[in-house]
């Protein structure tokens, strides 16, 4: 192994640590509409996900070198301005997941990095032209691009299962999300597995402890894909309740085009060397299959909240590691005033979430912060007074109206009502007398008496 120094240990360390959040932060990307369509059980899912995860670490290194190579000029930077970038990547992954948002792991530690890098060495130290061609473009690109696939997939999946019994069709497709699912894993581990050996390839050119231009290593990729194992079995269950619910509701047909979609928009991205996001990916399927349903719709609240997170996960993640670059320039007092920042940080928002536990047994929940508020026709058709005969039924009209917005769909509502005016209707007709009709013989005498 090279010579590590201390400074080179905490920074490989930390690295690893970045490693881990990213498997938890992206366990969603591959398991979030299996276990919401129920296709495998929570457990089951991220166990599976977690080796495939590992595998896929061991396929490619083309994303690792874009990271330990492109992204930035190795001269000039030191083991100090990757351990600056890494608090960036971590703390905005840690609060991300902390309200339950998938944003991009891959661009926390690309805007952490830049931002470090920017501190210590100016603007130079950054190479444009790869942050937009490698970076910005993909990360508009990938949710467009797997959207689309995934509504395109939906439709044909619902045209070609349209003679096939729903039961059937539902166990079928359900087998496939398992596959494909697996196939989301493997490519996720081929991808952002990848990040964490480009960051610690690139701290150890700087420590010189390899020479630039050096490849990873056989123990930073075997090393990088247990972190991201752990992390990923581990389950970021916050964030695979936001995806599997909070976004859309998905059938497995839609689930299956979804996972499918975004693993081919992956792998295709991995061996390009496009540090893609997984979860723009993975977040633009779900949302182009559940656009892919007729009847499907998008809770557009809950997914505006998450491109607001997108947009700002490169610049937050830039300044909180330009502000530790600069404490850190104090010496060794500034480093251990950042490492103790980080830990800490990392322990307060873990207490936070213990507040209210998200874990495997309440994953399918839907989140109330991320329940999506009644449209204005649903509004509307719960405002409107109800016939009297629902009133006559002994259903008073307020609670007719709150059924209906709770459910939240129209069609039901009126059912409820329509339901509501039969069982009254069947009331009435026991309490009026029916009328009576003409004897059609003649009464006899003892009864004229």
């Amino acid at each position: 192994m090279e010579h590590i120094t201390l400074l080179l240990g905490i920074v490989i360390i930390t690295a690893l640590v970045f490693d881990f959040t990213n498997g938890f932060h992206d366990t969603a990307n591959a398991m979030a509409t299996t276990i919401s369509t129920g296709a495998l059980k929570p457990k089951t899912a991220v166990a599976m996900s977690a080796v495939l995860n590992l595998v896929g670490a061991f396929m490619s290194v083309e994303v690792a070198k874009t990271i330990s190579k492109g992204l930035v000029n190795e001269e000039g930077i030191q083991p100090e301005v990757i351990f600056a970038a890494l608090v960036g990547a971590i703390l905005w992954n840690l609060v991300t997941w902390l309200v339950g948002l998938p944003s991009s792991s891959s661009h926390a530690l690309m805007g952490g990095l830049i931002g470090a890098a920017v501190a210590s060495a100016g603007i130079g130290a950054v190479n444009g032209s790869v942050v937009v061609t490698k970076v910005l473009i993909p990360a508009i690109a990938a949710p467009l691009v797997a959207g689309l696939a995934a509504m395109l997939a939906a439709k044909v999946t619902y045209k070609l299962g349209g003679k096939v019994g729903e039961k059937t069709s539902t166990k079928g497709y359900r087998t496939g999300q398992i596959a494909s699912a697996g196939l989301v894993s493997l490519a996720h581990g081929t991808n952002d597995a990848q990040k964490t050996m480009g960051i610690i390839t690139l701290a150890l050119i700087a420590g010189n402890a390899l020479p630039a231009g050096a490849n990873p290593p056989v123990w930073v990729i075997v090393s990088a894909g247990m972190a991201i194992a752990m992390g990923t079995y581990l389950g970021g269950w916050r964030i695979i309740r936001t995806m599997g619910k909070g976004l859309t509701d998905l059938q497995p047909q839609q689930g299956f085009a979804a996972q499918t979609s975004a693993a081919s928009v992956i792998l295709a991205s991995s061996s390009l060397g496009f540090s893609l996001s997984t979860t723009h990916a993975c977040s633009g399927a779900v949302m182009g299959a559940g656009l892919g349903r007729k009847g499907g719709v998008v809770r557009w609240s809950t997914a505006t909240r998450m491109f607001i997170a997108w947009g700002l996960t490169l610049p937050a993640a830039a300044l909180v590691s330009a502000g530790a670059e600069l404490v850190m320039r104090t010496g060794d007092i500034g480093v251990a005033a950042v490492a103790v920042f980080l830990v800490a940080s990392c322990f307060a928002i873990w207490v936070i979430s213990r507040r209210q536990v998200v874990d495997h047994h309440n994953v399918n929940d839907v989140d109330p912060a991320t329940a999506e508020e009644p449209g204005v026709v649903t509004t509307a058709i719960a405002a409107v007074t109800v016939p009297p005969t629902v009133a006559a039924a002994g259903i008073p009209a307020a609670a007719t109206a709150a059924g209906t917005t709770a459910v939240g769909t129209t069609a039901v509502g009126m059912a409820a009502v329509g339901m509501a005016a039969a069982f009254a209707d069947e009331d009435l007709k026991a309490t009026i007398p029916a009328e009576t009709t003409a004897p059609t013989t003649a009464p006899s005498p003892a009864a004229a008496v």
